[in-house]
Protein backbone atom coordinates (compact mmCIF):
# COMPACT_ATOMS: atom_id res chain seq x y z
CA UNK A 1 0.00 0.00 0.00
CA UNK A 2 3.03 2.20 1.23
CA UNK A 3 4.50 1.57 -2.34
CA UNK A 4 2.09 2.10 -4.79
CA UNK A 5 1.17 5.38 -2.61
CA UNK A 6 4.46 6.88 -3.09
CA UNK A 7 3.97 6.16 -6.98
CA UNK A 8 1.05 7.89 -7.02
CA UNK A 9 2.31 10.80 -5.81
CA UNK A 10 5.56 11.06 -7.84
CA UNK A 11 5.73 13.78 -10.43
CA UNK A 12 6.01 17.37 -10.82
CA UNK A 13 3.26 19.91 -10.48
CA UNK A 14 2.22 22.52 -12.03
CA UNK A 15 2.92 25.06 -9.77
CA UNK A 16 6.84 23.84 -9.94
CA UNK A 17 6.94 23.56 -13.94
CA UNK A 18 5.94 27.18 -14.45
CA UNK A 19 8.82 28.25 -11.39
CA UNK A 20 11.58 26.44 -14.16
CA UNK A 21 9.79 28.04 -17.19
CA UNK A 22 9.93 31.14 -15.73
CA UNK A 23 13.63 30.48 -14.08
CA UNK A 24 14.07 29.53 -17.86
CA UNK A 25 12.46 32.25 -19.25
CA UNK A 26 14.73 34.89 -17.29
CA UNK A 27 17.85 32.81 -18.07
CA UNK A 28 17.52 33.40 -21.88
CA UNK A 29 16.16 36.98 -22.11
CA UNK A 30 19.80 37.84 -19.84
CA UNK A 31 21.71 35.74 -22.14
CA UNK A 32 20.35 37.41 -25.15
CA UNK A 33 20.80 41.00 -23.30
CA UNK A 34 24.56 39.94 -22.85
CA UNK A 35 24.98 38.55 -26.56
CA UNK A 36 23.59 41.61 -27.86
CA UNK A 37 25.41 44.08 -25.73
CA UNK A 38 28.62 41.72 -26.69
CA UNK A 39 27.73 42.26 -30.62
CA UNK A 40 26.75 45.98 -30.01
CA UNK A 41 30.33 46.50 -28.42
CA UNK A 42 31.94 44.61 -31.03
CA UNK A 43 30.52 46.63 -33.93
CA UNK A 44 31.37 50.09 -32.71
CA UNK A 45 34.49 49.04 -32.30
CA UNK A 46 35.03 47.94 -35.59
CA UNK A 47 33.68 50.74 -36.92
CA UNK A 48 36.07 52.89 -34.96
CA UNK A 49 39.12 51.09 -35.55
CA UNK A 50 37.48 51.08 -39.82
CA UNK A 51 37.60 54.91 -39.52
CA UNK A 52 40.94 55.44 -37.97
CA UNK A 53 42.41 53.16 -40.74
CA UNK A 54 40.51 55.39 -43.18
CA UNK A 55 42.28 58.69 -41.63
CA UNK A 56 45.46 57.09 -41.36
CA UNK A 57 45.26 55.51 -44.68
CA UNK A 58 43.97 58.96 -46.36
CA UNK A 59 46.47 60.94 -44.83
CA UNK A 60 49.17 58.40 -45.83
CA UNK A 61 48.24 58.30 -49.50
CA UNK A 62 47.82 62.39 -49.15
CA UNK A 63 51.55 62.79 -47.97
CA UNK A 64 53.34 59.40 -50.51
CA UNK A 65 51.37 61.69 -53.58
CA UNK A 66 52.83 65.01 -52.69
CA UNK A 67 55.96 62.93 -51.50
CA UNK A 68 56.48 61.70 -55.53
CA UNK A 69 55.67 65.04 -57.71
CA UNK A 70 57.61 64.50 -61.05
CA UNK A 71 58.97 68.34 -61.89
CA UNK A 72 57.28 68.20 -65.46
CA UNK A 73 58.20 71.20 -67.83
CA UNK A 74 55.39 71.66 -70.06
CA UNK A 75 54.20 74.09 -72.78
CA UNK A 76 51.17 76.39 -71.40
CA UNK A 77 48.14 75.82 -73.28
CA UNK A 78 48.71 77.18 -77.25
CA UNK A 79 50.86 80.04 -75.99
CA UNK A 80 54.11 77.81 -76.21
CA UNK A 81 55.41 79.18 -73.21
CA UNK A 82 57.28 76.81 -70.92
CA UNK A 83 56.54 76.51 -67.33
CA UNK A 84 57.20 74.00 -64.47
CA UNK A 85 53.90 72.32 -64.34
CA UNK A 86 52.34 73.07 -61.17
CA UNK A 87 49.09 74.87 -59.78
CA UNK A 88 49.60 76.13 -56.19
CA UNK A 89 46.13 77.95 -54.85
CA UNK A 90 44.79 77.62 -51.10
CA UNK A 91 42.27 75.63 -52.19
CA UNK A 92 43.36 73.71 -55.45
CA UNK A 93 46.43 72.46 -56.48
CA UNK A 94 47.79 70.49 -59.37
CA UNK A 95 50.72 68.62 -59.79
CA UNK A 96 52.20 65.53 -61.58
CA UNK A 97 52.58 62.35 -59.59
CA UNK A 98 54.25 59.05 -59.81
CA UNK A 99 52.39 57.56 -56.70
CA UNK A 100 48.75 56.75 -57.72
CA UNK A 101 45.63 55.53 -56.20
CA UNK A 102 45.31 52.55 -57.71
CA UNK A 103 48.76 51.17 -58.96
CA UNK A 104 50.79 52.97 -55.76
CA UNK A 105 54.51 53.19 -56.69
CA UNK A 106 54.14 50.48 -59.70
CA UNK A 107 51.59 52.61 -61.71
CA UNK A 108 51.99 54.78 -64.56
CA UNK A 109 52.51 58.74 -63.64
CA UNK A 110 49.17 61.00 -62.86
CA UNK A 111 48.20 64.52 -63.01
CA UNK A 112 46.61 64.77 -59.81
CA UNK A 113 44.14 67.71 -58.87
CA UNK A 114 43.46 67.75 -55.41
CA UNK A 115 40.55 70.46 -54.49
CA UNK A 116 38.46 71.29 -51.60
CA UNK A 117 34.92 71.23 -51.96
CA UNK A 118 31.55 71.74 -49.15
CA UNK A 119 29.73 68.88 -48.34
CA UNK A 120 26.34 68.20 -50.27
CA UNK A 121 23.73 69.47 -47.48
CA UNK A 122 25.13 70.26 -44.92
CA UNK A 123 28.42 72.02 -43.39
CA UNK A 124 32.14 71.47 -43.57
CA UNK A 125 34.17 70.84 -46.05
CA UNK A 126 36.07 67.76 -48.11
CA UNK A 127 39.62 67.43 -49.87
CA UNK A 128 39.27 65.70 -52.69
CA UNK A 129 41.14 64.01 -55.25
CA UNK A 130 40.99 63.28 -59.69
CA UNK A 131 43.75 61.31 -61.14
CA UNK A 132 44.19 61.88 -64.50
CA UNK A 133 47.06 59.67 -66.55
CA UNK A 134 50.05 61.89 -67.21
CA UNK A 135 51.09 60.72 -71.30
CA UNK A 136 53.36 63.41 -71.68
CA UNK A 137 54.43 67.43 -71.62
CA UNK A 138 51.29 68.14 -74.49
CA UNK A 139 48.62 66.05 -71.70
CA UNK A 140 49.36 69.03 -68.77
CA UNK A 141 49.27 71.98 -71.43
CA UNK A 142 45.87 71.55 -72.11
CA UNK A 143 45.36 72.53 -68.31
CA UNK A 144 47.24 75.96 -68.52
CA UNK A 145 45.41 79.08 -70.20
CA UNK A 146 48.28 81.63 -69.69
CA UNK A 147 50.14 83.98 -68.34
CA UNK A 148 47.98 86.21 -65.23
CA UNK A 149 48.71 88.62 -62.72
CA UNK A 150 52.49 87.70 -62.04
CA UNK A 151 51.85 83.68 -62.56
CA UNK A 152 49.96 81.31 -64.34
CA UNK A 153 46.51 80.82 -65.17
CA UNK A 154 45.10 77.53 -64.85
CA UNK A 155 41.39 75.98 -65.86
CA UNK A 156 39.26 75.17 -62.36
CA UNK A 157 39.21 71.41 -60.84
CA UNK A 158 35.81 69.93 -61.42
CA UNK A 159 35.05 66.70 -58.65
CA UNK A 160 32.50 64.78 -59.48
CA UNK A 161 31.81 60.82 -59.22
CA UNK A 162 34.90 59.17 -60.08
CA UNK A 163 36.50 61.75 -57.38
CA UNK A 164 38.46 59.99 -53.79
CA UNK A 165 37.59 61.59 -50.82
CA UNK A 166 40.68 62.12 -48.56
CA UNK A 167 39.27 63.32 -45.94
CA UNK A 168 36.13 64.43 -45.08
CA UNK A 169 34.00 66.34 -42.37
CA UNK A 170 36.46 69.11 -41.96
CA UNK A 171 36.18 72.52 -40.41
CA UNK A 172 38.80 73.73 -42.69
CA UNK A 173 41.50 73.06 -45.34
CA UNK A 174 43.86 75.09 -46.84
CA UNK A 175 47.32 74.54 -48.68
CA UNK A 176 50.20 76.69 -48.14
CA UNK A 177 53.53 76.65 -50.27
CA UNK A 178 57.21 77.06 -49.30
CA UNK A 179 58.75 79.23 -51.18
CA UNK A 180 62.28 81.31 -50.67
CA UNK A 181 62.58 84.57 -49.14
CA UNK A 182 63.15 88.12 -50.37
CA UNK A 183 66.41 87.68 -48.44
CA UNK A 184 68.69 84.38 -49.17
CA UNK A 185 69.94 84.44 -45.27
CA UNK A 186 66.28 84.34 -44.25
CA UNK A 187 63.70 81.54 -43.62
CA UNK A 188 61.45 80.04 -45.98
CA UNK A 189 58.30 81.44 -46.25
CA UNK A 190 54.78 79.87 -46.33
CA UNK A 191 52.36 81.14 -49.13
CA UNK A 192 49.16 80.69 -49.88
CA UNK A 193 49.28 81.18 -53.82
CA UNK A 194 52.37 79.62 -55.68
CA UNK A 195 53.75 82.14 -58.13
CA UNK A 196 57.04 81.63 -58.17
CA UNK A 197 58.62 79.79 -61.20
CA UNK A 198 59.56 76.06 -60.86
CA UNK A 199 58.06 73.97 -57.64
CA UNK A 200 57.93 74.90 -54.08
CA UNK A 201 60.32 73.41 -51.28
CA UNK A 202 57.85 72.20 -49.23
CA UNK A 203 53.81 71.64 -49.27
CA UNK A 204 51.54 72.28 -46.25
CA UNK A 205 48.10 70.92 -45.95
CA UNK A 206 45.89 72.87 -42.80
CA UNK A 207 42.57 70.14 -41.93
CA UNK A 208 40.82 70.55 -39.15
CA UNK A 209 37.91 67.97 -38.03
CA UNK A 210 34.59 69.98 -38.25
CA UNK A 211 33.48 67.35 -35.16
CA UNK A 212 36.51 66.71 -32.29
CA UNK A 213 35.70 63.17 -31.29
CA UNK A 214 39.17 62.11 -28.94
CA UNK A 215 38.24 58.87 -29.03
CA UNK A 216 38.95 58.71 -32.69
CA UNK A 217 41.66 59.54 -34.66
CA UNK A 218 41.13 62.80 -36.49
CA UNK A 219 42.64 64.44 -39.32
CA UNK A 220 45.73 66.28 -38.81
CA UNK A 221 48.16 68.93 -40.72
CA UNK A 222 50.88 67.67 -42.84
CA UNK A 223 53.64 69.27 -44.40
CA UNK A 224 55.71 67.63 -46.80
CA UNK A 225 59.21 68.53 -48.08
CA UNK A 226 59.75 68.37 -52.03
CA UNK A 227 63.06 67.15 -52.91
CA UNK A 228 62.75 66.76 -56.91
CA UNK A 229 63.72 70.68 -58.47
CA UNK A 230 64.74 71.41 -62.18
CA UNK A 231 64.78 74.71 -63.68
CA UNK A 232 61.83 75.10 -66.04
CA UNK A 233 64.23 77.40 -68.34
CA UNK A 234 66.90 74.84 -69.07
CA UNK A 235 66.87 71.98 -71.50
CA UNK A 236 68.24 68.90 -69.40
CA UNK A 237 69.31 65.77 -71.56
CA UNK A 238 68.85 62.06 -70.17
Amino acid sequence: MRRSALRRDAGVTLMEVLIAVTLLSLLSVGMLFAIRIGLSTFGKTNDKLMYNRRVAGAQRILEQELQSLIPVVSPCGTSGLKFGFFQGEESAMRLVSSFSLQGAWRGQPQILELSVVPVENGPGVRLVVNEILYTGPASAARFCVGPFDGGLNFIPINSGPTSFVLADNLEYCRFSYLGVAEKRTDPGVWRPLWKQKGWPYGIRVEMAPLDLNPSRLQPISIAVPIYMHRSADLKYED
